[in-house]
């Protein structure tokens, strides 16, 4: 039995890939008879990050993260964010001679770029010296190990993702049934950087459908009044939305990978999506998704393509093999002394 702490910013009650990535890996693994342990901002004060507020950034002290990691005795501390927590978790491994292994989820520059005047470069910068120390930092997609590699990080490995496919499966369509079709739904945060517009201009028939929430909802609700917002969905009544479907779209040029398509195609819906890092890493075979600069042309060839194709494809993304690789890229904590030594 190993015994793994996981570092991480991000999490629960946040929907999103990287809480979902991390939750389904800690089952796995205790499913295996690991011990799994999560340092995040639960128990902490915290306070709501600029322009995201319903992240909460935690306030806590280098003594406190020393204290919990010396309480659990991890034999592996993977650090999985980059925000309070991941920093001085990052700080006090390096004080003590702690080996760890990092991710990389998110495209903070691209973000921020969005939102404020700094350049893209100076992001960048912060993240090659928090990952920097790391034995290994997993990404997602070979398009972004690839993209970070050239950005002079170093030690990048593939680290895939997975789905639920009991959870996400094709059934019949019993929702949008008074809605004009073809039904074309995008799941996912409604904000700035995941370009949502692009969805919403298009001139192609039928009927768009937005599922979830974020700072951009009102703004666009209120320019797009054709489109139908329903907000957060989850659990039974997000399954069904997915395969009530008839192309998932996905506008996003910023993610790292993109897990609502992974989704989407278990549900046996097709994809529509610019050819971009995830998208162009995910719809590898043509017979299950469309990718084309010209978003449009890309959402009426997916709804040529094949259901079938949709989710035969997806069931080669299993949380399984994402925890494999997890496992096998694991460091022992006292591997830096070791070295030193």
């Amino acid at each position: 039995m190993r015994k793994v702490l996981i570092v991480t910013d991000a999490w629960l009650p946040q929907t999103n890939g990287v809480v979902r990535c991390l939750e389904a890996v800690g089952r796995e693994l205790m499913g295996r008879g690991h011990a799994v342990s999560y340092l995040t901002p639960e128990g902490f004060w915290t306070f709501p990050m600029p322009t995201y507020p319903e992240i909460r950034l935690s306030l806590v002290t280098p003594m406190t993260i020393g204290q919990v990691i010396a309480r659990e005795a991890p034999d592996h501390i993977h650090i999985a964010t980059e925000g309070p927590l991941g920093l001085l978790a990052r700080f006090v491994c390096l004080e003590q001679g702690l080996a760890f292994t990092t991710s990389y989820h998110t495209r903070f520059p691209e973000y921020v770029a969005a939102r404020m005047p700094i350049p893209t470069e100076w992001t960048y910068g912060f993240l090659r010296w928090f990952h920097g120390p790391a034995a290994a930092t997993l990404v997602p997609t070979a398009s972004m190990r690839d993209e970070l590699a050239s950005r002079q990080f170093g030690h990048v490995r593939l680290w895939t993702r997975g789905v639920d496919h009991a959870r996400f499966s094709p059934g019949p369509k019993s929702e949008f049934l008074d809605l004009p079709g073809p039904h074309l739904l995008y799941v996912g945060r409604v904000a700035v950087e995941k370009n949502v517009e692009a969805f919403l201009k298009l001139d192609v028939p039928g009927t768009k459908i937005i599922v979830g929430d974020g700072p951009a909802r009102a703004e666009l609700a209120a320019r797009y009044p054709e489109a139908v917002f329903l907000g957060l969905r989850t659990g039974e009544e997000l399954s069904r939305l997915y395969r009530s479907a008839d192309v998932f779209v996905f506008p996003s040029r910023t993610d790292t990978f993109g897990n609502v398509m992974i989704e989407a195609l278990a549900s046996g819906v097709p994809v529509a999506a610019y050819p971009v890092t995830g998208p162009r890493d995910i719809l590898t075979d043509p017979a299950c998704g469309a990718l084309d600069e010209d978003l449009g042309f890309a959402v009426i060839r997916a709804l040529t393509l094949s259901r079938d194709a949709a989710r035969a494809h997806a069931l080669g993304f299993t949380w399984s093999r994402c925890a494999d690789i997890f496992l096998e890229a694991l460091v022992p904590v006292r591997e830096a002394a070791a070295k030193a030594a």
